[in-house]
């Protein structure tokens, strides 16, 4: 699959590079990271500009985004319905819908970059739990822009070893993903021992 989106960005440049990121933002797995890396060393080749590169990354990104959070938002209760036969009881999407409020801005933001494989999931949740869309259209955008920025320059500096960057931060964000998980498990544990 990576051979492929890459030879979309070569052959078509910044439309590839705008398609792509609003796919993947919609839910489906494609090497973003790897994509915009390798956006970052086009541009230290002069290949693309790089502002224009992030300008288009981040634009991309939120279109995407925002589809997500339309569906959840819009779905309704036909939606909530239907995720709860994948996520658990109502209890648990009404659990999800008070966690989606309470992170607020910060989840939206950090689940652009640092944890992106939930950022389509956020979305969804977000837009169930009826977040604001003017808060979640500043924070994605906040949060995309900083992304795009981020890797679009890792690729621009390491442009000889773009290959080596993008497996570190792959393994990064796994690595983060359970640590996350780790904590709230172990959170989980605690309080379910000291109420039981």
């Amino acid at each position: 699959m990576s051979e492929q989106v890459l030879a979309a960005l070569a052959r078509y440049g910044s439309p590839a590079l705008f398609a792509i990121v609003a796919i993947a933002a919609v839910g489906v797995p494609l090497p973003v990271t790897l994509l915009l890396i390798v956006a970052g060393s086009l541009a230290a080749q002069g290949a693309m500009n790089v502002w224009s590169a992030v300008a288009i990354a981040a634009v991309g990104s939120v279109a995407g985004d925002q589809i997500g959070y339309a569906v959840g938002r819009w779905g309704g209760s036909r939606l909530v319905a239907r995720l709860s036969g994948m996520i658990g009881s109502p209890d648990r999407i009404r659990e999800l819908d008070a966690k989606a409020k309470s992170w607020g801005g910060a989840g939206v933001f950090f689940s652009r970059w640092l944890v992106a494989p939930l950022g389509p999931w956020i979305n969804l949740v977000s837009g169930a739990a009826e977040y604001s869309w003017l808060r979640f259209t500043l924070w994605d955008f906040l949060g995309e822009s900083f992304g795009a920025g981020l890797f679009i320059s890792l690729g621009r500096v390491f442009s000889d070893r773009v290959q080596a960057i993008d497996a570190i931060l792959g393994d990064l964000t796994w690595a983060i993903l359970g640590l996350l998980a780790a904590a709230f498990l172990g959170w989980k544990l605690f309080f379910r021992r000291a109420t039981g």
